[in-house]
């Protein structure tokens, strides 16, 4: 007997719930682009390379191009549609127009998720390949601009804006990447909240 090939599944997407069938090869960028209406996540290079799809699946980055839209059932989805508070922007997104962190702006929204995710992760005290120290018994890493760097490079941007992304990152974090200060943790959080 054969397997069926497609399932009824259903997204919670910026907390809201979509049930769709999809074919079991359907990936979460067709699932939203396609199927929903949720542009915003851009097919770069469809392999998981530029990160211009990067969304938050349970708070944490992931590459929607390599994700299947029906091992995301079940799981808290946020795209860049539902980063903003309403017509709050988002820290995140505010730092990147204040500080013109993007030129055509394909790259943008995976940015602005990846950058989010970043953010938590550094208040969340986990090391990039940059970190110095990584001791369990160690401080937390400065958010400097070389921990900026490092944690953003899954996401490119063909424009070269990436000096105002490294500084919009910091701002939204309340650090000083250039002094290698970093906020407390709880500041952190507060920033991203």
């Amino acid at each position: 007997m054969a397997s069926p090939t497609s399932s009824v599944i259903t997204l919670h997407i910026n907390g809201e719930k979509y049930t769709l069938p999809v074919d079991h090869r359907t990936t979460l960028l067709d699932a939203l682009r396609e199927r929903l209406d949720l542009t915003g996540s851009k097919k770069g290079c469809d392999q998981g390379q530029c990160g211009a799809c990067t969304v938050l699946l349970d708070g944490r980055r992931a590459v929607a191009c390599l994700q299947l839209a029906v091992a995301a059932e079940g799981r808290d989805i946020t795209t860049i549609e539902g980063v903003a508070d309403g017509d709050r922007l988002h820290p995140v997104q505010q730092a990147f127009l204040d500080l013109d962190g993007f030129q055509c702006g394909y790259c943008t929204p995976g940015q602005i998720c990846s950058a989010i995710g970043v953010i938590e992760e550094h208040a969340a005290g986990w090391p990039s390949a940059v970190t110095q120290d990584i001791r369990p018994e160690a401080q937390p890493p400065s958010l400097t601009a070389d921990e900026i760097r490092e944690r953003m490079s899954g996401n490119l941007c063909r424009c070269g804006a990436y000096v105002s992304i490294v500084e919009a990152v910091a701002r939204a974090a309340g650090a000083r990447p250039d002094e290698g200060r970093v906020p407390s943790a709880a500041a952190a959080k507060e920033a991203v909240a």
